[in-house]
């Protein structure tokens, strides 16, 4: 049975705390209604349980937090921890732009050139890294899927293995391997894979995010003088303690490290013939691009934070964050541009899928609203005709929640 590891969910972008105030009752009710609600023609779409579908919102009209559970569900939290996936790309594209910001990097530097200040590459050389159109490829181009760089994460269709991508056939086989960006490349540059030139694609690719991740190690390293990795520099400089807004989120780069903290809920998939429970994870297969862990709490400090220009990154840092997209992206009508995509009428951030969650993190700058929204489900059923009904209620909690607020 083939088992679907990791979605990249920008693909599929088809479509109780309260704040002390009496006056805020009615957001709270509406709100818990919509969940309610919403979970409830979940579970009747996919004719199944659905475990839980959670709502965090933070806004000038109150602090809400929402669930509603199923019969085979476990109680969710703000606090719960879980795995938020591909959510993780905005925070990769924080480091980006802050270290953009501290001239550590120029954002149209090719990736071949030499790092500021050095004679040391963004990228490796040699034949292992000599992957298609590699001189051509910008920073920026990579932070808008617009390298044409081929996702060996997601994609099986120029490469596989028994008909899956590598990264599912060797976590499936080998679920202990210690994954690594070279080994994505290697195989990108053995088999010759890509999706097109720079600028002339728009393609939705974790192996490129591995590659920024593997960008951002060298430059740290470089500039501490010391060998450091993506975690590193997360952790020094963009939620551990010493940073502007700390926060108890953590992003695993090792096989091993497997656990998630506590309380923490479990993911869920369901097959055609089988279901099964996920939370522990081998994160190493999506650094810089899904690997991240946290709360929904925490993932609301963050994205508020952020796009307010009160944590690391500047307020034109965070307009290039927001509205920066490719010549492809721009043809197709797409909302993503740096590591960040636009819901209409809702607001700015990503979302994630990894093994059994789903999650996304959204911010209005226009009403200071902002929505986490969790859903730690997969129905893989069907053909996978199912797994956009699950998408989608993303998508409708966290539009929905805006309207229950009254915006």
């Amino acid at each position: 049975m083939k088992k679907l590891k990791t979605i990249g969910c920008s693909l599929f972008l088809l479509a109780s705390l309260g704040c002390g105030k009496n006056d805020n009752e009615d957001y709270r009710s509406n709100l818990d209604t919509a969940v309610k609600d919403i979970h409830a023609n979940l579970q009747k779409e996919l004719k199944t349980d659905v475990p839980s579908l959670s709502v965090y919102v933070v806004s000038p009209k109150g602090t809400l937090f929402s669930t509603a559970t199923g019969v085979n569900g476990i109680p969710v939290t703000k606090n719960t921890y879980f795995r938020f996936a591909s959510n993780t790309k905005n925070f990769t594209s924080t480091a980006i732009l802050k270290m953009m910001q501290e001239g550590w990097l120029n954002l149209d530097d090719k990736i071949t050139a030499m790092i500021p200040g050095t004679n040391v590459p963004y990228t490796p050389d040699g034949a292992a890294w000599d992957f298609p159109h590699k001189s051509q490829i910008t920073i920026r181009q990579l932070l808008q899927h617009n390298a044409g760089v081929y996702d060996i994460t997601n994609d099986a269709s120029k490469y596989n293995i028994d008909g899956e991508s590598y990264t599912d056939y060797m976590l499936e086989h080998f679920p202990d391997h210690q994954f690594s960006t070279s080994d994505y490349v290697k195989i990108l540059a053995e088999k010759n894979l890509t999706y097109g030139a720079p600028n002339t694609v728009y393609h939705y690719s974790n192996t490129g995010y591995s590659i920024l991740s593997e960008i951002i190690a060298r430059i740290y390293s470089q500039k501490t003088g010391a060998n450091k990795t993506y975690g590193n520099y997360m952790y020094d400089h963009i939620v551990g303690p010493g940073t502007k807004v700390p926060l108890e989120i953590r992003f695993p780069e090792l096989a091993s490290d497997k656990q998630l903290p506590m309380p923490y809920v479990t993911g869920f998939i369901k097959y055609d013939d089988h279901d099964e429970v996920t939370n522990l994870k081998n994160a190493s297969a999506h650094i810089g691009e899904g690997n991240g862990i946290g709360t929904m709490k925490l993932l609301s400090d963050y994205i508020r934070s952020t796009m307010k220009a009160e944590n690391v990154l500047t307020a034109s840092s965070i307009e290039q964050m927001k509205t920066s997209k490719g010549p492809a992206t721009a043809v197709k009508d797409r909302n993503y541009a740096l590591g960040c995509f636009h819901l209409p009428g809702v607001g700015y951030g990503h979302n994630g899928a990894t093994e059994g969650y789903l999650s996304m993190m959204l911010y209005d700058p226009e009403t200071d609203f902002s929505v986490i929204v969790l859903l730690p489900f997969w129905d893989l059923r069907n053909n996978m005709e199912n797994f956009p009904k699950c998408m989608n209620a993303l998508n409708t909690a966290a539009t929905e929640a805006k309207k229950a607020l009254g915006y």
